[in-house]
């Protein structure tokens, strides 16, 4: 018999081996770490094998009658060859899994759809969906832009952050400006101290998804944040007035995405639906992802309103009785000023903010998002409309 080889070409940090006697690779790797081949396991009738300090690379040998000694491995011909094995696991941590379907999704639209575009706000969940999709498309750039929905009361550590990270990322950005619909008459300015412009960035929204005739867009809500955004699926239908109908939406069966539209119809598309803010939090450390310093505990000027931390701006008009005073805060959710509070920390470090969220039982938006407060269907009335 003679020796047996691999199945599948492996990349390796020094290139490619395909169809190459496991004798061959094993002298080849071994002048290289040091060490031959780790532990026999039978795989559905194959042999595995692994290569220790090559990154994981793996060997898949095709089965063979053998008689195993020990250590050594004989093939029935009488040619021996001897490998040093070792087990190798093929499971997915919890965040692998997370991450391959939401990369899944990526890829599933950018081959269904003509003109998706990533929506980011700056966002921790945003952040994570750029770094996604990024990976999803590497080498290459993103085949499709990014969109910024700008109510024009940003923080401004978001705005300059925001820049920055679309420009590493190689990305297009588009900026849909809120001042612009209200200066053009598209939408009437809310007055007094509960003002905020978050509800206006629905005509917006849509006004530039029909300019710019984008048939899908990526969304970073996540299905824990709200009890509306639990009831989305993670393809979900808008109609050609960009409404959204709770009780009319598509099956997705073994993950399986129906985005069949009609002109002027669009889907909104949620690939880290499924996460937890405990899982983003995870994995912006796992990856090392840099987030904007208001996520963190700083000194910031705040007042109390309807039991939420709202920063002192000129966004805001107080009411009698509130007074402005520096604490020690950090936000769970960046938004509109107008609408986000903070909350009081003392993590100014990652694993301090972890330490919290697995702690805490209610969620950011529950905590700290007044325009949530409004109603309790105040999402869902929003989303109907054709909100995020």
């Amino acid at each position: 018999m003679g020796q047996p080889v691999a199945l599948f070409p492996q990349v390796f940090r020094f290139g490619v081996f395909a169809d190459q006697p496991v004798a061959y690779l094993q002298e080849e790797f071994a002048g290289l770490s040091g060490e031959s081949l780790c532990q026999h396991v039978v795989v559905g009738g194959g042999h595995l094998g692994v290569f220790p300090g090559l990154s994981g690379a793996v060997l898949v040998v095709p089965a063979m009658p053998a008689i195993r000694l020990g250590n050594e491995y004989r093939p029935s011909s009488g040619e021996s060859m001897t490998a040093t094995f070792s087990s190798a696991s093929y499971e997915l941590s919890h965040l692998g899994y997370l991450e391959a379907e939401s990369i899944h999704v990526f890829r599933e639209v950018a081959a269904e759809f003509e003109r998706p575009c990533l929506l980011f706000s700056g966002g921790k969940d945003s952040i994570v969906m750029l770094r996604l999709a990024v990976r999803a498309f590497a080498p290459a750039h993103l085949p499709f832009p990014v969109m910024h929905v700008d109510t024009g009361h940003n923080f401004p550590e978001v705005i300059e952050f925001r820049d920055r990270c679309i420009a590493e990322a190689g990305a297009r950005l588009v900026v849909a400006s809120v001042q612009e619909s209200i200066d053009e008459g598209r939408v009437t300015e809310e007055t007094g101290p509960r003002a905020s412009r978050n509800r206006l960035q629905t005509t917006t929204l849509l006004d530039t998804v029909a300019e710019h005739g984008f048939d899908a867009l990526f969304g970073g809500a996540r299905r824990d944040e709200e009890k509306a955004r639990a009831k989305e699926r993670v393809y979900s239908f808008r109609d050609e007035f960009g409404q959204w109908d709770p009780k009319n939406q598509r099956p997705e069966v073994w993950s399986l995405y129906n985005g069949r539209i009609r002109g002027g119809e669009h889907i909104r598309v949620f690939p880290i639906s499924n996460w937890t803010e405990l899982d983003v939090w995870q994995y912006i450390q796992s990856e090392g992802v840099e987030i904007p310093g208001v996520y963190y505990a700083h000194d910031r000027p705040v007042f109390e309103r309807d039991g939420m931390l709202l920063a002192e701006s000129p966004f805001i008009e107080q009411l009698p009785g509130e007074h402005v005073a520096t604490r020690r805060v950090r936000y769970r959710t960046v938004g509109d000023m107008s609408c986000t509070g903070a909350v009081e920390s003392a993590a100014t470090t990652i694993d301090q903010v972890i330490e919290e969220v697995s702690a805490t039982r209610i969620t950011e938006r529950g905590a700290t998002r007044a325009d949530d407060r409004v109603s309790e269907a105040a999402m869902e009335d929003r989303k109907k409309e054709g909100y995020f």
